[in-house]
């Protein structure tokens, strides 16, 4: 008798990836056109043309707009104006000020913690910034640059932390487009790798300084 060959069984289907929110889809898009300037600081915005340039309804724009708003990256009174918020140097000092301080305590809390995948995701990030930075890809520099650091916020198990440095990192966004437009950016990889170096030798000052020098150097 012939053998009978059992057929494989049927692969599954790859799961869809999930649909992302359309509020998220005008938010990502008005805040890479406000961070790169395209929307200049002072720029007027409507609803109505915002939702046309980005072939949606007016809905997810203005959840967008308010989200923006609540970030301080854009001013609007009712039934009067929306605008780009204006750079103001007091705010951008303060936002800085105490982004840094988070990031500084973060490495500190997360020092004992990290483990070498850790160290391994933190060196990813700074290579992908730096490829990002060669290709003039300032974007996806600033999305690197965010997973880089998130490391030793997450690893810090803090989340108050985390919080605050969601809620204040997003004014500081045009200051980051800057710093990785220019020369500057090579110096950040630079100092990306002298965190990672004392993250590994455990030297907790160290790094903790080198954190904080990392932002200072965006003003």
């Amino acid at each position: 008798m012939l053998a009978v060959t059992a057929e494989p069984p049927a692969l599954a289907p790859a799961p869809e990836p999930p649909r992302r929110l359309l509020r998220d889809v005008a938010y990502e898009a008005l805040l890479a056109s406000i961070v790169s300037g395209e929307l200049a600081p002072g720029a007027k915005l409507s609803d109505a043309e915002l939702a046309a340039r980005l072939g949606l309804s007016r809905a997810p724009v203005r959840d967008a707009l308010a989200r923006l708003a609540a970030e301080r990256l854009v001013v609007s009174k009712p039934q009067s104006y929306t605008r780009v918020a204006p750079l103001v140097a007091e705010e951008i000092r303060g936002a800085l000020a105490v982004v840094g301080a988070m990031h500084t305590l973060a490495v500190r809390e997360a020092l004992p913690r990290l483990r070498p995948d850790d160290l391994g995701r933190m060196r990813a990030a700074n290579e992908e910034f730096v490829r990002a930075v060669n290709a003039g890809d300032i974007a996806a520099a600033i999305t690197a640059d965010d997973a880089f650091h998130a490391v030793p916020v997450t690893a810090s198990g803090n989340q108050p932390l985390a919080d605050t440095v969601a809620r204040y990192t997003p004014l500081l966004r045009r200051l980051e487009h800057q710093r990785f437009s220019s020369t500057a950016a090579r110096a950040s990889a630079a100092r990306h790798e002298e965190l990672i170096a004392a993250c590994e030798a455990g030297a907790a000052d160290r790094a903790a300084e080198i954190s904080y020098e990392i932002w200072a150097e965006l003003e």
